[in-house]
C-alpha cells in the first residue's frame, strides 16, 4: 500500500483555539502536514487521508522547539472557517 505526506502552508488571520490545547495559538501562517494512504483496487488512483499534525509555533516563530500537534482534520478547517468569516466582517 502507497503512502504519502504532503505538507502545505495554511495562515490565521486571528489568534484560534484547539480542542486539544489549553490556549489560544497565535495568528500566523503554520505548517499542516497530512498523511495519506492509497485505497487499492481502484481503477483509479485515489488516497484517504490518515493523519492530519498542525506545526507549532508558527513558521515565522523564532523557536528552537517545535511540535506536531495531532489534530482533526475537521477542527482545522471550522478554525479556517471561523477565522476568514472573522476577517470579512472586520475587513
Amino acid at each position: 500500500m502507497a503512502e504519502r505526506t504532503r505538507e502545505t502552508e495554511i495562515t490565521f488571520a486571528h489568534p484560534f483555539v484547539l480542542s486539544s490545547l489549553v490556549v489560544p495559538l497565535e495568528a500566523g501562517t503554520y505548517r499542516l502536514i497530512v498523511d495519506e494512504e492509497e485505497i487499492e483496487g481502484l481503477s483509479f488512483c485515489a488516497f484517504r487521508r490518515t493523519n492530519t499534525h498542525l506545526e507549532i509555533p508558527a513558521i515565522a516563530t523564532d523557536s528552537g522547539t517545535r511540535q506536531r500537534l495531532s489534530v482533526p482534520s475537521q477542527e482545522i478547517e471550522t478554525a479556517l472557517a471561523k477565522d476568514a468569516s472573522t476577517t470579512e466582517r472586520c475587513g
